[in-house]
């Protein structure tokens, strides 16, 4: 068994099962943050031990906007992640990155709104550096785990987080591609931040379902045509996702993201809600 790795799955659009899962059995966590998207698919792939949760819950039943992301990081934290590989449809941005292409984000542009996109608050305040939203290490082994796979992959590029459910407008298309913005998509933020702040080392694969609204000589998004290019993206990104954790190494060397907590709390210990560090008790416990 590869010790010390329990990597946490979290499947977006077009990815929610785990048919390569040995051992699995669905687990239900409850959490002080409300309930997850699911319950929790926990078992191992080969050596290493997986807990998958699909983010839009079996049947794609909750939409972007009310996906609880803190709920969802949570259950995969109580469930002993030490890292979290998340994979989501997304739209291009971007000529080169074609339908089909998935891509390895390492930027968020975050534009969400009223979500609530971080674990503090009154009674225990702390800040996190987002400065490099994603874990390089995860990243990279993802990125190869696509290649073998099969797909084409961008190593790097910048997630614009819309709100949703409404796909764009052709101004706000426009927009973002000026801000330099490479894909986008309805559910990477808050989860990324939440999940730097569970000290949880996190990457994010998107696979390219189609040109959103920009391309002025080219027909507008429909949902129809995103399903058809998700079930092919599905295909390559369940088998990218084995390739994966066959390539972890034996054992999981510690992470600087392991322990950021260590320089974001900022609350004085005497000033600390006792009702506030017990919701925290996962997350946080740690250093808490």
């Amino acid at each position: 068994m590869k010790s010390n790795w329990t990597i946490g799955i979290i499947g977006g659009s077009g990815l929610y099962q785990m048919d390569a899962l040995e051992d699995a059995q669905w687990i239900s966590i409850d959490t002080p943050w409300g309930k997850p998207s699911d319950d929790v698919l926990c078992g191992r792939i080969g050596a290493v031990q997986v807990r998958f949760l699909p983010r839009h819950g079996r049947g794609h039943r909750i939409p972007p906007s009310a996906v609880n992301a803190r709920a969802n990081i949570d259950a995969l934290k109580r469930a002993g992640c030490t890292d979290v590989l998340a994979i989501s449809a997304v739209g291009s941005l971007q000529e080169e990155l074609e339908p089909g292409r998935f891509v390895v984000v390492d930027q968020f542009i975050d534009r969400t709104r009223g979500r609530d996109s971080s674990f503090f608050g009154t009674g225990m305040v702390a800040h996190v550096s987002m400065a490099e939203p994603v874990c390089e290490r995860m990243a990279g082994f993802a990125a190869a785990a696509v290649e073998n796979a099969g797909g084409k992959v961008a190593r790097g590029g910048t997630y614009l987080a819309m709100e949703g459910p409404q796909f764009s407008t052709r101004a706000e298309s426009l927009l973002y591609r000026q801000w330099g913005a490479d894909v986008i998509g309805m559910t990477a933020m808050p989860e990324a931040k939440l999940a730097r702040e569970a000290e949880l080392p996190y990457a994010l694969v998107g696979m390219v379902t189609d040109y959103d609204c920009w391309r002025e000589d080219a027909a507008f998004v429909e949902v129809s045509d995103v399903i058809a290019q998700m079930e092919a993206n599905g295909t390559i990104a369940r088998k990218a996702v084995e390739q994966f954790m066959a390539a972890l190494p034996e054992k999981r060397g510690p992470s600087p993201l392991d322990t950021v907590l260590d320089h974001a709390l900022i609350t004085s210990p005497d000033a600390r809600d006792p009702a506030m560090l017990a919701k925290l008790d996962a997350v946080a416990g740690r250093i808490l």
